[in-house]
């Protein structure tokens, strides 16, 4: 399945709305990102609370509605919290690709004679349409017009773009070995 990280700032935005517990923000990640917020870890929320605890960001206070039941951890934001999340709302940014990564990869593995690029792109292909499938899969589960659907679909447009990459780079390194096997790669 598809890998969801949690930002702090995320638990921060939620939070900015009002106080909640644990469980109250795992349902609302939950709603928002649909068949993708399954996979997501409990543990990762209660993490991300005490570290922005520790940071100073979020308050936590112990509240109990009644006898019979136990404590609950209530976090709110605090002043500092507030700040951050609107520092962050007025950041544009976009996920950094991985793609240099990749290409160093190939050009050491080819340099040093330890592996074939083509077959290095093969196996990268292979991953990418696993992945490929499964957005697929998690948006045709999702309710139309949700909030986790357009998240979706911009997950399987990225990866469709990385296929085409990686067919230039398969082209590119085809064409190279064909002609001897020169140092100039094009992707």
């Amino acid at each position: 399945m598809l890998e969801v990280g949690l930002r702090q700032e995320v638990m921060l935005a939620l939070l900015a709305k009002e106080p909640s517990q644990g469980y109250q923000l795992r349902a609302r990640l939950n709603d928002a990102l649909g068949t993708l917020g399954e996979e997501m870890n409990d543990g990762q929320i209660y993490v991300t609370l005490g570290r922005l605890e520790k940071a100073g960001l979020v308050a936590m206070e112990r509240a109990s509605d009644s006898r019979e039941r136990p404590e609950r951890k209530v976090y709110s934001l605090t002043a500092a919290g507030q700040a951050r999340v609107g520092e962050w709302l007025n950041e544009v940014s976009w996920p950094k690709p991985d793609v240099a990564e990749f290409h160093l990869k190939l050009i050491a593995a080819a340099t040093a004679g330890l592996a074939d690029p083509v077959a290095i792109i093969d196996a990268q292909r292979r991953e990418l349409f696993r992945r490929l499938r499964d957005a697929q899969e998690a948006a045709m589960a999702e309710r139309e017009g949700s909030q986790a659907s357009l998240l979706l679909e911009g997950i399987v447009l990225r990866l469709q773009a990385d296929l085409r990459w990686l067919e230039a780079c398969e082209a590119a390194w085809s064409k190279s070995r064909a002609r001897g096997g020169g140092r100039d790669r094009d992707c």
